[in-house]
Protein backbone atom coordinates (compact mmCIF):
# COMPACT_ATOMS: atom_id res chain seq x y z
CA UNK A 1 0.00 0.00 0.00
CA UNK A 2 1.11 3.58 -0.65
CA UNK A 3 2.31 5.33 2.51
CA UNK A 4 1.83 8.95 3.57
CA UNK A 5 5.00 10.06 1.76
CA UNK A 6 3.62 9.06 -1.64
CA UNK A 7 -0.11 9.62 -1.06
CA UNK A 8 -0.56 12.60 1.27
CA UNK A 9 -4.24 12.93 0.39
CA UNK A 10 -6.90 10.33 -0.39
CA UNK A 11 -9.44 11.06 -3.10
CA UNK A 12 -12.91 10.79 -1.55
CA UNK A 13 -16.00 9.96 -3.59
CA UNK A 14 -17.03 13.62 -3.34
CA UNK A 15 -13.65 14.84 -4.61
CA UNK A 16 -13.73 12.34 -7.46
CA UNK A 17 -17.20 13.46 -8.50
CA UNK A 18 -16.21 17.12 -8.51
CA UNK A 19 -12.84 16.70 -10.22
CA UNK A 20 -14.37 14.52 -12.91
CA UNK A 21 -17.07 17.14 -13.52
CA UNK A 22 -14.84 20.15 -14.14
CA UNK A 23 -12.53 21.16 -16.96
CA UNK A 24 -8.78 21.50 -16.71
CA UNK A 25 -9.30 25.15 -17.69
CA UNK A 26 -11.39 25.73 -14.56
CA UNK A 27 -8.84 23.91 -12.40
CA UNK A 28 -5.92 25.84 -13.87
CA UNK A 29 -7.82 29.05 -13.18
CA UNK A 30 -8.36 28.07 -9.56
CA UNK A 31 -4.68 27.28 -9.14
CA UNK A 32 -3.64 30.50 -10.84
CA UNK A 33 -5.90 32.44 -8.45
CA UNK A 34 -3.88 30.83 -5.64
CA UNK A 35 -0.62 32.06 -7.14
CA UNK A 36 0.28 28.81 -8.92
CA UNK A 37 0.93 29.78 -12.52
CA UNK A 38 2.52 26.52 -13.68
CA UNK A 39 0.01 23.73 -13.23
CA UNK A 40 -1.01 22.85 -16.79
CA UNK A 41 1.25 20.38 -18.59
CA UNK A 42 2.14 22.49 -21.60
CA UNK A 43 2.55 21.06 -25.07
CA UNK A 44 1.06 17.64 -24.35
CA UNK A 45 -1.88 16.18 -26.24
CA UNK A 46 -4.42 13.50 -25.32
CA UNK A 47 -3.93 10.21 -27.12
CA UNK A 48 -7.65 9.57 -27.45
CA UNK A 49 -10.37 12.13 -28.09
CA UNK A 50 -12.46 13.24 -25.11
CA UNK A 51 -10.48 11.12 -22.63
CA UNK A 52 -10.66 11.79 -18.88
CA UNK A 53 -7.95 11.11 -16.33
CA UNK A 54 -7.91 11.31 -12.56
CA UNK A 55 -5.36 9.86 -10.18
CA UNK A 56 -2.23 10.17 -8.08
CA UNK A 57 1.15 11.05 -9.58
CA UNK A 58 3.73 8.26 -9.68
CA UNK A 59 6.82 10.02 -10.95
CA UNK A 60 9.64 8.72 -13.16
CA UNK A 61 12.73 10.66 -14.18
CA UNK A 62 14.89 10.18 -17.26
CA UNK A 63 18.26 11.89 -17.71
CA UNK A 64 20.38 12.15 -20.85
CA UNK A 65 21.94 8.86 -21.92
CA UNK A 66 24.70 7.77 -19.51
CA UNK A 67 26.20 4.49 -20.64
CA UNK A 68 28.63 3.95 -17.75
CA UNK A 69 25.81 4.29 -15.19
CA UNK A 70 23.72 1.76 -17.06
CA UNK A 71 26.61 -0.74 -17.12
CA UNK A 72 27.12 -0.35 -13.37
CA UNK A 73 23.45 -0.52 -12.40
CA UNK A 74 22.30 -3.81 -10.93
CA UNK A 75 18.82 -5.25 -11.40
CA UNK A 76 15.78 -3.67 -13.08
CA UNK A 77 16.18 -0.07 -14.16
CA UNK A 78 14.07 2.78 -12.81
CA UNK A 79 11.53 2.53 -15.62
CA UNK A 80 10.78 -1.10 -14.87
CA UNK A 81 10.75 -0.47 -11.13
CA UNK A 82 8.29 2.37 -11.61
CA UNK A 83 5.97 0.38 -13.86
CA UNK A 84 6.01 -2.71 -11.64
CA UNK A 85 5.27 -0.67 -8.50
CA UNK A 86 2.24 1.19 -9.90
CA UNK A 87 -0.71 1.01 -7.52
CA UNK A 88 -4.45 1.47 -7.98
CA UNK A 89 -5.39 4.89 -9.39
CA UNK A 90 -1.79 6.00 -9.90
CA UNK A 91 -0.65 7.83 -13.03
CA UNK A 92 2.83 7.16 -14.34
CA UNK A 93 4.20 10.61 -15.17
CA UNK A 94 7.56 10.83 -16.89
CA UNK A 95 10.13 13.61 -16.99
CA UNK A 96 11.78 13.14 -20.38
CA UNK A 97 13.18 16.68 -20.76
CA UNK A 98 10.83 17.42 -23.65
CA UNK A 99 12.89 15.13 -25.89
CA UNK A 100 10.71 14.24 -28.89
CA UNK A 101 13.15 11.97 -30.72
CA UNK A 102 13.05 8.75 -28.70
CA UNK A 103 10.17 6.78 -27.24
CA UNK A 104 9.71 6.83 -23.47
CA UNK A 105 7.16 4.03 -23.04
CA UNK A 106 5.64 1.40 -25.31
CA UNK A 107 2.54 -0.73 -25.44
CA UNK A 108 3.66 -3.58 -23.17
CA UNK A 109 4.60 -1.30 -20.28
CA UNK A 110 1.44 0.75 -20.85
CA UNK A 111 -0.62 -2.42 -20.66
CA UNK A 112 1.16 -3.35 -17.43
CA UNK A 113 0.22 0.02 -15.93
CA UNK A 114 -3.42 -0.62 -16.82
CA UNK A 115 -3.32 -4.21 -15.52
CA UNK A 116 -2.06 -3.01 -12.14
CA UNK A 117 -4.95 -0.56 -11.85
CA UNK A 118 -3.07 2.51 -12.99
CA UNK A 119 -5.13 5.50 -14.10
CA UNK A 120 -2.97 6.64 -16.99
CA UNK A 121 0.41 7.61 -18.41
CA UNK A 122 1.90 11.05 -19.06
CA UNK A 123 5.20 11.80 -20.76
CA UNK A 124 6.65 15.08 -21.94
CA UNK A 125 8.58 13.03 -24.49
CA UNK A 126 7.45 10.58 -27.13
CA UNK A 127 5.36 7.45 -27.15
CA UNK A 128 6.50 4.31 -28.90
CA UNK A 129 3.93 1.85 -30.33
CA UNK A 130 1.42 4.69 -30.31
CA UNK A 131 -1.38 2.95 -32.28
CA UNK A 132 -1.17 -0.08 -29.98
CA UNK A 133 -1.26 2.09 -26.86
CA UNK A 134 -4.34 3.87 -28.21
CA UNK A 135 -6.12 0.53 -28.45
CA UNK A 136 -5.39 -0.29 -24.80
CA UNK A 137 -7.88 2.37 -23.73
CA UNK A 138 -5.65 3.88 -21.03
CA UNK A 139 -5.72 7.69 -20.78
CA UNK A 140 -2.38 8.96 -22.08
CA UNK A 141 -0.88 12.40 -22.67
CA UNK A 142 2.29 12.83 -24.72
CA UNK A 143 4.29 15.29 -26.79
CA UNK A 144 4.97 13.17 -29.88
CA UNK A 145 5.46 9.68 -31.27
CA UNK A 146 8.79 8.08 -32.14
CA UNK A 147 9.68 4.50 -33.04
CA UNK A 148 13.13 4.52 -31.37
CA UNK A 149 13.46 3.03 -27.89
CA UNK A 150 14.24 5.22 -24.90
CA UNK A 151 17.83 3.96 -24.99
CA UNK A 152 18.53 6.25 -27.91
CA UNK A 153 18.68 9.33 -25.67
CA UNK A 154 17.45 8.44 -22.17
CA UNK A 155 18.70 6.76 -19.02
CA UNK A 156 15.93 5.98 -16.47
CA UNK A 157 17.35 7.33 -13.21
CA UNK A 158 14.80 7.22 -10.40
CA UNK A 159 11.11 7.16 -9.54
CA UNK A 160 8.81 8.53 -6.85
CA UNK A 161 10.89 11.69 -6.53
CA UNK A 162 9.98 15.30 -7.44
CA UNK A 163 10.25 15.83 -11.19
CA UNK A 164 9.69 18.54 -13.80
CA UNK A 165 7.29 17.41 -16.54
CA UNK A 166 6.17 19.74 -19.34
CA UNK A 167 7.14 22.80 -17.32
CA UNK A 168 5.40 21.70 -14.11
CA UNK A 169 6.96 20.53 -10.86
CA UNK A 170 5.31 17.27 -9.83
CA UNK A 171 5.60 15.54 -6.46
CA UNK A 172 4.63 11.91 -5.86
CA UNK A 173 1.00 11.81 -4.75
CA UNK A 174 -0.03 15.06 -6.42
CA UNK A 175 -3.48 14.86 -7.99
CA UNK A 176 -3.62 14.90 -11.78
CA UNK A 177 -6.76 15.66 -13.77
CA UNK A 178 -6.95 15.33 -17.54
CA UNK A 179 -9.56 16.05 -20.20
CA UNK A 180 -9.67 16.62 -23.94
CA UNK A 181 -7.60 19.80 -23.62
CA UNK A 182 -4.75 18.42 -21.55
CA UNK A 183 -3.76 17.64 -17.98
CA UNK A 184 -3.26 19.73 -14.84
CA UNK A 185 -1.34 18.95 -11.65
CA UNK A 186 -2.95 19.86 -8.31
CA UNK A 187 -0.75 19.91 -5.19
CA UNK A 188 -2.10 17.16 -2.97
CA UNK A 189 -2.61 19.22 0.18
CA UNK A 190 -4.95 21.73 -1.52
CA UNK A 191 -6.73 19.25 -3.79
CA UNK A 192 -9.94 19.18 -1.77
CA UNK A 193 -10.39 22.97 -1.62
CA UNK A 194 -9.54 23.29 -5.31
CA UNK A 195 -12.08 20.59 -6.16
CA UNK A 196 -14.79 22.34 -4.15
CA UNK A 197 -14.14 25.80 -5.58
CA UNK A 198 -13.72 24.55 -9.15
CA UNK A 199 -17.01 22.67 -8.96
CA UNK A 200 -18.81 25.78 -7.72
CA UNK A 201 -17.20 27.91 -10.42
CA UNK A 202 -18.09 25.41 -13.14
CA UNK A 203 -21.77 25.56 -12.20
CA UNK A 204 -21.71 29.36 -12.18
CA UNK A 205 -20.12 29.31 -15.64
CA UNK A 206 -22.77 26.88 -16.88
CA UNK A 207 -25.42 29.40 -15.86
CA UNK A 208 -23.47 32.22 -17.52
CA UNK A 209 -23.05 30.24 -20.73
CA UNK A 210 -26.77 29.56 -20.96
CA UNK A 211 -27.63 33.22 -20.47
CA UNK A 212 -25.03 34.43 -22.95
CA UNK A 213 -26.28 31.85 -25.47
CA UNK A 214 -29.71 33.45 -25.06
CA UNK A 215 -28.21 36.78 -26.10
CA UNK A 216 -27.33 38.43 -22.79
CA UNK A 217 -24.17 40.42 -22.14
CA UNK A 218 -21.31 38.83 -20.20
CA UNK A 219 -21.37 41.78 -17.79
CA UNK A 220 -22.63 40.60 -14.41
CA UNK A 221 -22.62 36.99 -15.55
CA UNK A 222 -18.93 36.25 -16.04
CA UNK A 223 -17.90 36.50 -13.30
CA UNK A 224 -21.22 36.21 -11.51
CA UNK A 225 -22.16 39.44 -9.74
CA UNK A 226 -23.99 39.79 -6.45
CA UNK A 227 -26.94 41.28 -8.30
CA UNK A 228 -27.37 38.15 -10.44
CA UNK A 229 -26.80 35.66 -7.64
CA UNK A 230 -30.49 35.39 -6.57
CA UNK A 231 -31.40 34.48 -10.15
CA UNK A 232 -28.55 31.98 -10.22
CA UNK A 233 -29.71 30.42 -6.94
CA UNK A 234 -33.24 30.03 -8.29
CA UNK A 235 -31.89 28.42 -11.46
CA UNK A 236 -29.72 26.11 -9.38
CA UNK A 237 -32.74 24.76 -7.51
CA UNK A 238 -34.25 23.57 -10.79
CA UNK A 239 -30.99 22.45 -12.44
Amino acid sequence: MADESTRPVVLTDDMRMKLNAVSTATLAGQLQARGMRNSFLSGLKPLNEDQRMLGYAHTLRYVPKREDFERREQGPNAQRRAVESIEQDEILIVEARGEAHAGTIGDIFAQRVKSLGGAGVITDGALRDTPAIARIGLPVYHQSSHAATLGRFHTPLDHQIPIACAGVTVFPGDIIVGDGEGAVVIPALIAEEVANDAYTREIEEEFAFLKVAEGESTIGLFPLSAARRPEFEAWLETR
